[in-house]
């Protein structure tokens, strides 16, 4: 079987960011197909650029995977319009790109952002290959949740071409629980839970911190970690009230490592407070990722508190379970109940800096407690969220994509 998969943001396990699509390929690849990725030539987490692929070829990465760097204009933090001219331009050159792709069976769309699942429905039509759309996050709900977007008649054109896509799409896959019922109300259909997961191997519970918390000059103590995007989403304000809180306890330090639009502003922020015990560091590759979450006594798992919010399932959060790190959950709704239902961390109310700041306190005042809760984040991940199975299961959705005579265009009829 051969899988194109489009994703501008698409990172390798040796670049920062999300690496599920690169974990899946890897293992499609192992197990005996052909797996070729068009993506963008800029990083979304640090926007630095990437190798350009030559045009009209891909280049193999170290495990087997083809990837084609498309060039378009790309923009991702700098402002809506510039970011929206960025998805415009890569779906016309990954479709582009695409149909000069030989031989493919399935195309593999996600979202979001949503223009890139249209270039993978239209290079699936016209190559006659069968269209599966991943849906990582629900698009446009959550854009109108944060007030990204607010245009009545761009918010009505994107819920149109959410609902197109999701009822042409030959199969349907969800990451998280909490999309269920939103997708069934706008396809007519179940999608398939494929959750968010994580690779044990890359991460171990007994890994020595040490040296990175020496070369980062991270004081020995309580530290709390955050890692991820540095986003409006994210809500880092609060760790930042958190930490002012917390400023009279020098053995407690704030760690956040990774990149986004807001970061400038949040280290402006701190040093402004004159908050000592907080630390910016830049985001690091996923297969660098093992030893930052070894020098964490607990890690951060945060976003604004909006009702679409409870729907999801954030990848770090399968990282730092993985980890054997307590997670400190400011998210509420479906990954609430994980955790919770894990014994794997401390649900924190969204927005609430006194109540993240009281479970800082009460997590380093325990370190039995603590422990008990790395030790059973990790018994669950290990248990439930692998990423081998879970790509196992992909490579199977994969497959049942494939169209069966009779079937009509997509529809499903």
């Amino acid at each position: 079987m051969h899988v194109l998969l489009i994703h501008q943001a698409f990172a390798s396990v040796d670049e920062p960011g999300g690496t599920r699509h690169h974990e899946i390929a890897r293992y499609l690849v192992a197990q005996g197909h052909r797996v070729t990725v068009i993506t963008g030539t800029r990083s979304y987490m640090t926007d630095s650029v990437q190798e350009q692929a030559a045009r009209g070829g891909s280049t193999p990465d170290a495990y087997g995977v083809d990837i084609i760097r498309c060039r378009s204009y790309e923009s991702w933090h700098r402002s809506f319009f510039r970011r929206l001219l960025s998805f415009l331009s890569f779906m016309a050159a990954s479709t582009r790109a695409g149909l000069w792709v030989d031989g493919v069976d399935v195309v593999w769309g996600t979202s979001p952002p949503i223009f890139q699942a249209v270039s993978a429905w239209l290079v699936a039509r016209l190559r006659r290959a069968s269209f599966l759309l991943e849906i990582r996050d629900l698009w446009p709900e959550f854009a109108v949740a944060t007030g990204v977007l607010k245009q009545p008649v761009l918010i009505a054109m994107s819920t149109w071409l959410e609902g197109f896509l999701y009822r042409h799409a030959d199969k349907l896959v969800v990451n998280s629980p909490g999309f269920i019922e939103p997708v069934m109300n706008r396809s007519g259909r179940a999608p398939e839970v494929i959750p968010n997961g994580v690779d044990p191997s890359m991460f171990s519970p007994e890994a020595d911190g040490r040296a990175f918390r020496k070369s980062n000059q991270i004081e020995s103590g309580f530290v709390v970690l955050y890692a991820g995007a540095h986003g409006l989403s994210n809500d880092l304000g609060v760790l930042l009230d958190a930490a002012e809180r917390l400023r009279e306890h020098s053995d407690i330090q704030f760690v956040l490592l990774g990149d986004g639009k807001e970061k400038a502003s949040l280290m402006a922020d701190a040093q402004g407070r004159g908050l000592e015990n907080v630390r910016f560091l830049a985001s690091l590759p996923k297969n660098q990722m093992r030893q930052a979450l070894a020098a964490a006594s607990a890690c951060v798992a945060i976003l604004k508190p909006l009702q679409a919010y409870k729907t999801t399932y954030p990848n770090k959060v399968f990282d730092y379970m993985a980890a054997g790190r307590p997670v400190l959950l400011a998210i509420d709704g479906v990954i609430r109940d994980l955790v919770e239902g894990a014994g794997a961390g401390v649900f924190v109310p969204p927005g609430d800096p006194e109540a993240m700041a009281d479970a800082i306190r009460k997590l380093q005042a325990d370190a039995k407690l603590a422990g008990d809760m790395g030790r059973r984040g990790r018994e669950a991940v290990e248990r439930e969220f692998k990423r081998a199975d879970l790509a196992a299961a992909m490579e199977s959705a994969l497959a049942a994509s494939r169209k069966q005579p009779g079937t009509q265009d997509g529809t499903g009829k």
